[in-house]
């Protein structure tokens, strides 16, 4: 399974998680690729946290706006009816509970739930972004991530790396399995594993 494949089965497998109507906060990496698996017949509402909300599938190949980015920088495009407004609007829409949905990418997600991804202790950190506010405000948060890096699983029974917030997510999905953690933790019945996908390969 090549690195492009994984993040394509994470993105349609989050994109199910969607409803109409649905207002949607999508983070850097693999949450952008949620966008291009909406089902024609639902009407989601995309926010970024620079400022937009009505954020499109990403742009074609030489279509990209260079003033229409999404939190990150990537060129995104706009549906029609997007607003934009200041970083002060966006995050009072986080803030205040009003975001039905953040999808965010993962470095680590413990057995609790609880989410470690905006740095690594002795590397550069341009800015821990939004993810913190994220994490508190949204009504629901689903992370999308690789199961392992570097031959190690990063799903783990307890984070090592700093944690982006004391409130554990509500679901997980990887290219191999896609976790629920109902109050705060991954309760028996609440996992499913990929076809052909074994316990124990989860767990490396």
């Amino acid at each position: 399974m090549t690195a492009m494949d994984a993040q394509t089965i994470i993105a349609r497998r989050i994109a199910r998680e969607l409803r109409s109507g649905m207002l949607v906060n999508l983070g850097i990496g693999i949450p952008t690729l949620v966008a291009n698996y909406v089902p024609v017949d639902m009407h989601v509402f995309f926010q970024s946290e620079n400022g937009l909300i009505g954020t499109g599938p990403l742009p074609e190949e030489g279509m990209a706006h260079p003033t229409l980015t999404d939190a990150g920088g990537q060129p995104v495009t706009a549906l029609p009816g997007a607003s934009t407004f200041d970083s002060a609007v966006s995050f009072g829409l986080i803030r205040g509970g009003h975001v039905d949905m953040t999808v965010l990418g993962g470095l680590q997600v413990g057995q609790n739930g609880l989410l470690a991804n905006w740095m690594i202790p002795g590397k550069m950190v341009p800015g821990m972004g939004g993810a913190m506010d994220l994490v508190t405000g949204a009504k629901r948060v689903v992370v999308a991530m690789q199961h392992s890096a570097k031959g190690k699983s990063k799903i783990v029974k307890q984070c090592t790396l700093p944690l982006t917030s004391a409130r554990p997510v509500d679901l997980v999905v990887t290219e191999l399995a896609v976790i629920a953690f109902p109050g705060g933790r991954a309760g028996q019945g609440d996992a499913a594993l990929a076809p052909a996908t074994t316990a124990g390969l989860t767990r490396r």
